[in-house]
């Protein structure tokens, strides 16, 4: 167990040999332990959540979703709209800094936001009607469409992976599938690239120009952001029941995710809140590379999605208590506005897995290996993957199920070579609800080949109705291309999806402040 020695040592090297210079550092740092350690440092490369949690720190955004979801300014001092809706011309904040002190400009943010429509489902569709993005002078943003784009500041507020982060043009000229890998934004926090090391800590001071906006209440990623603490440690700790032991001795602060076996013990103490804080929950999928036999069969798929108990798959990530999860879901998450019950009625929690071993051997599965990745150090992800790597088998798939780290995992999911010369067959993810909400955002639905999510899948009638929903009038239009597109996802399968669970998040009670969804740091104080 890391003890709080071990802790300090971790954060703070000299300041052991003084207790009270180390007391007063204690007051000014918060400690987290958050979901896994961070292979990627660019949040327009890298699609996983953790990125996404780490940029918001060190990064800002030209808008940001309230507590309705709905886009406000951020660096942005606001927009104004012209020419039917063809032409947004948008203002920004003075005085914008980058945390090497160049101020941020207009062509800065037109070159980060071409960088991210590069390679971001919804920035893909704003793109492809944008004719150009000019700026006239330092503070200005003109976007000229080639057609009306009504969620054109959704996109630029969105808050899932791959944001659209502003950088300086410089690294934003980086083509999308290369990783930019200095870190230079102009948020509430540096990232100490220095003093960080990597599968242990990751330390981060306040940005001491950061200017907050005014006005507003905060939420999700918009309003002021307030840094409290001087210091953020993300502090690595892979194993549950040494993260469990440092929450409950005061060594850190907060724990992103707690197992479910270590809930209890954690709620029982007074000093501790476990609550839900993203009330969006967490979507897992199973996905499949479309290259490479046997899942570019789109019949082996469907044996695999009929074969799938959901019930399984939640109880192995979420524990048995039902008010944590959530089965019979389908694309979007269940109770939103584009979620229904198109389909549905191929999910079963007691699969016929006799009938989908003879499925499967009727679709002319012929013996291919079926390589499975799963993460040693990522708890959830790694009870998907056990749990599928033992259905596989049981219906007649030649599985090599294949444990790595997280970082691991990722780097092999991106490799295109075939299962059995280095590359993967099924892979395993956990989006937030938020991530895949609507079809803009929900990037597993992307059926357009080499530009979309891993996997690859090339799905034209997917992706023709994704576009029928850009080009709704209206919500309930938007709402029958929604059923459309999930009729006939259940016919493609680019995922099977998993079901829907809510992770509660443990935190010592003197920490307030805490803004609904993931985890962010700014308006977070102690006591």
């Amino acid at each position: 167990m890391i003890g709080r020695r071990g802790i300090l040592a971790m954060a703070g090297g000299a300041a052991l040999g003084a207790p009270s210079l180390a007391k007063a550092q204690a007051e000014r740092t918060l400690r987290f332990i958050p979901q896994t350690d961070i292979t990627s440092y660019d949040p327009v490369f890298s699609s996983t959540q953790v990125t996404r949690n780490y940029a918001y720190l060190v990064y800002d955004t030209l808008f940001g979703l309230d507590k309705n979801l709905l886009p406000q300014p951020q660096m942005a001092e606001g927009f104004t709209t012209e020419d039917g809706g063809k032409r947004w011309t948008i203002r920004l904040r003075p005085d914008l800094a980058f945390h090497d002190g160049t101020p941020v400009l207009a062509r800065d943010c037109a070159a980060s936001i071409r960088r991210w429509g590069s390679r971001d489902p919804f920035g893909l569709s704003l793109m492809a009607a944008t004719d150009a993005i000019e700026t006239p002078d330092d503070r200005t943003l003109v976007f000229r469409l080639n057609k009306a784009f009504p969620l054109l500041t959704f996109g630029l507020a969105k808050s899932t992976a791959n944001c659209a982060a502003i950088m300086p043009e410089r690294l934003a000229r980086t083509p999308a599938h290369q990783q930019v890998t200095e870190v230079m934004g102009s948020g509430p926090f540096r990232l100490l690239r220095d003093e960080s090391v990597m599968g242990a800590r990751i330390l981060f001071a306040r940005n001491d120009r950061y200017r907050p906006r005014e006005g507003g209440e905060p939420g999700w990623t918009a309003g002021p952001k307030v840094a409290h603490f001087d210091r953020v440690e993300w502090v690595i700790i892979p194993d549950a029941s040494t993260a469990a032991a440092a929450l409950q001795n005061g060594e850190v602060d907060w724990w992103e995710t707690p197992t479910p076996d270590y809930l209890p013990l954690l709620g029982r103490r007074r000093e501790l809140a476990v609550e839900v804080n993203d009330p969006s929950g967490g979507m897992p999928v199973m996905r499949f590379n479309f290259l490479h036999p046997p899942f570019d069969n789109p019949a082996i798929r469907r044996a695999v999605l009929a074969a799938t108990s959901q019930l399984d798959f939640m109880q192995a990530m979420a524990g048995t208590d039902p008010s944590l999860f959530r089965t019979g879901v389908g694309f979007f998450p269940p109770g939103t506005p584009y979620a229904s019950d198109a389909g549905l009625s191929v999910l079963s929690d007691t699969p016929d897995l006799a009938k989908a071993r003879r499925d499967i051997q009727a679709a002319g599965y012929k013996g291919e290996q079926v390589v499975v990745l799963g993460p040693g150090d990522r708890a959830s992800v790694k009870a998907a993957s056990d749990v599928a790597a033992d259905l596989l088998a049981k219906i007649g798939l030649n599985v090599d199920y294949q444990v790595a780290d997280w970082g691991t995992v990722n780097a092999k999911a991106v490799k295109k070579d075939a299962p059995d010369q280095g590359g993967w067959s099924v892979y395993f993810g956990i989006w937030s609800g938020l991530s895949v909400i609507n079809p803009a955002v929900h990037q597993s639905l992307q059926g357009n080949g080499a530009k979309a999510w891993t996997g690859w899948p090339d799905l034209p009638e997917l992706e023709a109705l994704r576009q029928s929903w850009f080009d709704a009038p209206d919500l309930p239009a938007q709402q029958r291309a929604a059923r459309a597109i999930q009729e006939r996802a259940f016919q493609d399968v680019p995922y099977v999806p998993l079901g829907q669970f809510f992770a509660p998040v443990a935190y010592r009670r003197n920490l307030t402040g805490m803004v609904t969804g993931f985890p962010v740091f700014w308006n977070v104080r102690r006591a």
